[in-house]
């Protein structure tokens, strides 16, 4: 196959090991998603077919026709003042616009992805971009992977800013102009990429050896087979679009929603600002540490389905910039203490996030050799066996926020999604979608992550629970 022209076997351990014979230990364990599904699952795999698309378009059409408030359409509906057919019909349909801006949007993104290699790591200090490995997979394999998405995310807001300045070929309020058509074109590309790389698995799968089927249709589609679905060499799905279409367009969204505040009421409330540029250290924290993302929980582990495909297009762009939207049709000044406490919130929450990654990465590249908070980091030594038999070993730090709770980060990433809430105040519900979200998202990754790490270290994982007892939250949780 093409892609093989791009991965290798690597049977070295993490920490430059060398993989022990298989009799050495027990086979491998089933880590990674399930192989079977519990019918707890599979009920929430269904659920989540038949109704997120339906919570994308409530919020969204709440905003258009309620001013983003959740319990009027209800209300409205309870009394008979509407119907599920009249609020269909007043809202805006699929058009042939919104699809040409679409479609010259993802082709954009796909060629910066494909034809335009990565500079920056050149001229950048400290920014790791270009070809780059990927963790391995439960197969045994390291797939390689170009880090351009600074590269594109830079290249896409020049030519906007430049647009919005000089060129006048679009109106900068393009996005939310066009917000609930695009919603329809954002569908069609969610469910056309998930059900292709559904058919894909099964007639031309890029690797069969990292393929999963669990027997059930409804959760291979939702939870997907392949774990890197892949055309050609370099056209990885899960980095596209994950870091592409949807991040990329992240601070675009938001900038068009200051527009269009601009363009409506003359000025743009602090509010509005304390969002986008909260919400641009996000991404561009992203777009920065992209090759450390190639081992975070969603390459490392997730297959690409439904839950990313469809997700990545749809869910991401409408629903985490749910606050801008808000407040185009709530405009809000904070005063000076309130703002000054959401910058802080987000700040704090960031550092959180940002420190506890960078001490893992660190103590990565570094096999323990470094510093955590002064001091020499402690960790466990454990070790699984991949698919193909070999034995790996890899290091569990214990150390700075690692030894404060399992997951630090995460902790980090819920206040700075909190932080964008706040912006908001507290008039509605709606723009605090995102932090009730978000907390049912990390917690539920949490114990997504521990059951896979649970499965692939066995007793080495209760090792490391015993000494690091909390997940999220010191003496809590």
């Amino acid at each position: 196959m093409a892609a093989d022209a791009v991965r290798k076997r690597h049977k070295g351990s993490s920490n430059g090991g060398q993989a022990g014979p298989k009799d050495q230990r027990d086979e491998p364990a089933q880590w990674g998603r399930a192989w079977e599904v519990d019918w707890f699952s599979l009920t929430s795999v269904i659920l989540l077919l038949c109704f997120a698309p339906f919570i994308v378009f409530f919020f969204i059409m709440a905003c258009d026709q309620y001013q983003c408030s959740i319990s009027h359409p209800l209300l409205d509906l309870y009394n008979g003042d509407a119907t599920l057919l009249t609020i269909w019909t007043r809202a805006p349909s699929f058009t042939w616009a919104a699809a040409k801006i679409y479609a010259v949007w993802v082709t954009f993104q796909v060629a910066l992805y494909m034809c335009v290699p990565d500079l920056l790591h050149k001229i950048l200090p400290g920014y790791a971009g270009g070809v780059q490995d990927g963790a391995r997979t439960p197969a045994g394999l390291i797939n390689k992977y170009e880090v351009n998405g600074l590269q594109c995310w830079i290249i896409t807001h020049v030519l906007w800013v430049a647009n919005a300045q000089y060129f006048h070929w679009f109106s900068p309020t393009i996005i939310i102009d066009n917000w609930i058509p695009l919603l329809w074109c954002t569908n069609i590309l969610g469910y056309a990429v998930s059900t292709f790389a559904f058919i894909k698995a099964y007639l031309f799968p890029t690797n069969p050896e990292d393929c999963k089927f669990t027997g059930n249709i409804f959760y291979n589609y939702m939870m997907g087979i392949e774990f890197n679905p892949r055309i050609g060499e370099w056209f990885d799905f899960k980095l596209f679009f994950n870091g592409r279409p949807g991040i990329v367009a992240w601070t675009l969204i938001n900038l068009s929603y200051a527009a269009k505040q601009q363009e409506l009421y003359g000025y743009v409330t602090n509010s509005m600002i304390l969002v986008n540029v909260l919400q641009a250290i996000y991404v561009l924290d992203f777009f920065w540490n992209e090759a450390w993302y190639l081992k975070t929980i969603d390459i490392c582990h997730d297959h690409f389905g439904w839950y990313l495909g469809w997700g990545d297009c749809v869910w991401l762009p409408f629903l985490y910039t749910l606050q801008g939207l808000y407040l185009v049709y709530n405009p809000i000044q904070l005063s000076t203490a309130h703002a000054t406490g959401v910058l802080i919130l987000g700040l704090m929450g960031y550092y959180i996030f940002r420190s506890t990654n960078h001490q893992k990465d660190l103590f990565r590249r570094t096999e323990g050799n470094c510093k955590i908070w002064g001091k020499k980091p402690t960790f466990l030594e454990c070790a699984y066996r991949s698919a193909d038999g070999g034995l790996h070993k890899s290091k569990l730090m214990t150390s700075g926020f690692w030894g404060v709770a399992r997951h630090m980060n995460y902790t980090g990433d819920l206040m700075g999604s909190l932080a964008y809430c706040m912006a908001c105040g507290g008039g509605h519900l709606l723009p605090y979608f995102y932090i009730v979200y978000m907390t049912i998202l990390l917690v539920h990754r949490c114990i997504r992550d521990e059951h896979r790490c649970g499965s692939k270290y066995g007793k080495d994982w209760e090792r490391y629970t015993t000494a690091v007892p909390y997940r999220l939250l010191p003496n809590i949780f």
